[in-house]
Formats: structure tokens, C-alpha cells, sequence
């Protein structure tokens, strides 16, 4: 086969032109990531409701959702709200990153343009999670509704 190619040897210039494109792109990728281009922010819409809570491992891998004052809310037994599940997932690694524990409470917030946010205020982080669809985002709403029907 490599006498087959002996003749041909691969051109320079698309080597160079390869090598070219990932550069370039390697360094739009990390321009746009320090300026900021295209990450996500939340609209600078004002909360009309909100609510603090806690999510608590349950015995046998369950999650209990409860408010401040200690009322459960919801409780998610093992195989229920994987992306609940999920967005803490991202949550408690930043929490173990930080070497910070689960007592702190997150805010869930309705704000006046409908989306609902998740912040949690031991590390900074806010997830806007009306982005994941209206199947996803109704198991946070259906949260934020039990809390209120619990006051």
C-alpha cells in the first residue's frame, strides 16, 4: 500500500491549513470564554416568588426536598426526578470543590418573565431552568407551588 502512495506524498498545505483551523479555533474558543461571549445570564427580571430549600439524601438513595423551617415539601424516592437530580449533582460538586457542606439553603425563584431560577448562595452559582423545557422546569414548579401551599 505504501508503494501505492510513494509517488504522492500527502500536501503540505492542507498539513498547514489543519494545523491553522485548530489554532485558530482554540483561540476564539478561549477569547469568547474569558470575555464572556455567549454564556448564559439570567434576565435582569425581578423575583415574584421565591422559596428556600434544602435537598436531603433520603435511606436508599431517595431525596427529600424541605423548606427552611424544616416542612417537607416533596420527597423523590430512588428512579424519580433524575433532572433534579442532575442540576444537584452539579451543585454538590461545586459544594466538595469548595469544601463546603449541604446545610446551605438554595433559593428557588419565580421571576416576572415566568422563568424559574435555582441559585445557591454558598458558591454563586444560578441556574436559569426554565432552559431545560417545560417537562424538566415543572418538577422545580411543582416545588416552588407545594412550598407556597405549605406556608
Amino acid at each position: 500500500m505504501s508503494a501505492l502512495f510513494a509517488d504522492h506524498p500527502f500536501p503540505r498545505g492542507a498539513v498547514h491549513a489543519g494545523a491553522a483551523l485548530i489554532v485558530m479555533t482554540i483561540t476564539f474558543a478561549a477569547l469568547g470564554h474569558y470575555a464572556g461571549v455567549g454564556a448564559t445570564r439570567l434576565p435582569d427580571s425581578p423575583v415574584v416568588q421565591s422559596l428556600s430549600v434544602r435537598f436531603l439524601d433520603n435511606v436508599g438513595g431517595g431525596v427529600r426536598v424541605e423548606t427552611t423551617d424544616g416542612r417537607t415539601i416533596q420527597t423523590f424516592v430512588a428512579g424519580q426526578g433524575g433532572f433534579l437530580r442532575g442540576v444537584l449533582r452539579g451543585f454538590a460538586r461545586d459544594h466538595r470543590s469548595r469544601d463546603e457542606g449541604s446545610e446551605e439553603p438554595f433559593e428557588l425563584s419565580r421571576h416576572a418573565n415566568g422563568t424559574l431560577s435555582l441559585t445557591d448562595d454558598a458558591t454563586g452559582r444560578v441556574v436559569e431552568l426554565t432552559a431545560f423545557g417545560p417537562d424538566n422546569v415543572g418538577v422545580f414548579a411543582a416545588l416552588l407551588n407545594a412550598g407556597k401551599d405549605a406556608r
